[in-house]
């Protein structure tokens, strides 16, 4: 199959991994986390990312969203070279269209809730305080628009970030543990909103999770172990 051929295949996936190596360095040390990972993801899909610490679930993670340059392999963004863009189109990729929830929430401490919605959206240069208010009110948050993220609790803090992240209305959202630093109430509470928001808005959901029970809400299910994919579910 030649690039282009390669390309018309990959616009059918909205992400495709092709033979992703990542390998880090510490002193004398030469660790391969990911080992030859290749995977397809369609359009709409919930797709759950699991295996036990160390697996290299957020490091493919990371290298699907852009975050991480593979050593070895290529990533492909509805049929586009993710890692043979500049460095300015790389970014332009990473604020249009994909929106990212960490599991320590990466908001902001001196600015509100509203400004830490706000802020993708800033950086795009198309900042929208109506259109923060809305996804606020949407995730329960209207009347704590001004709140700072100490003002709030875990919960609410993150469905501040899952907020942050549609922001700019993006094709594709990554979740890393989005409820590991919560309590199993809170946890499913926010995952049970997260999901909505996706079939509502018809998005791409990647989710690493260690949390199998959780995983089963997805589509399909991607264990790995020592850097490699072992088994898929669906």
């Amino acid at each position: 199959m030649n690039s282009e051929e390669k390309q018309q295949q990959a616009k059918a996936d909205i992400i495709v991994a092709e033979d992703v190596y990542r390998t880090f360095e510490i002193g004398s040390s030469r660790i391969e986390v990911l080992r030859g990972v290749s995977l397809k993801v369609q359009p709409g899909e919930k797709l759950f990312l699991c295996g036990a610490s160390g697996a290299g679930k957020t490091s493919l993670l990371y290298t699907l969203a852009g975050l991480e340059k593979p050593n070895k392999g290529e990533v492909y963004i509805a049929g586009e070279a993710l890692y043979q863009l500049s460095g300015s189109r790389q970014a332009q990729c990473r604020n249009q269209r994909m929106g990212y929830v960490f599991q320590n929430y990466a908001l902001l401490p001196e600015l509100t809730a509203r400004e830490n919605v706000c802020l993708p959206a800033l950086i795009g240069g198309k900042p929208s305080l109506e259109r923060a208010d809305e996804l606020l009110e949407r995730v329960g948050l209207g009347s704590r628009v001004q709140h700072l993220p100490t003002e709030l609790s875990g919960g609410e803090q993150q469905r501040v970030a899952i907020a942050r992240s549609l922001i700019n209305d993006p094709e594709i959202l990554f979740a890393d543990e989005p409820t590991g630093n919560l309590d199993s109430k809170s946890g499913g509470e926010v995952m049970d909103l997260l999901l909505s928001l996706v079939d509502e808005q018809n998005k791409t959901l990647l989710v690493v999770t260690h949390d199998m029970a959780l995983a089963q809400s997805g589509d399909r299910i991607l264990e790995l172990a020592d850097g490699r994919m072992t088994s898929q579910s669906s």
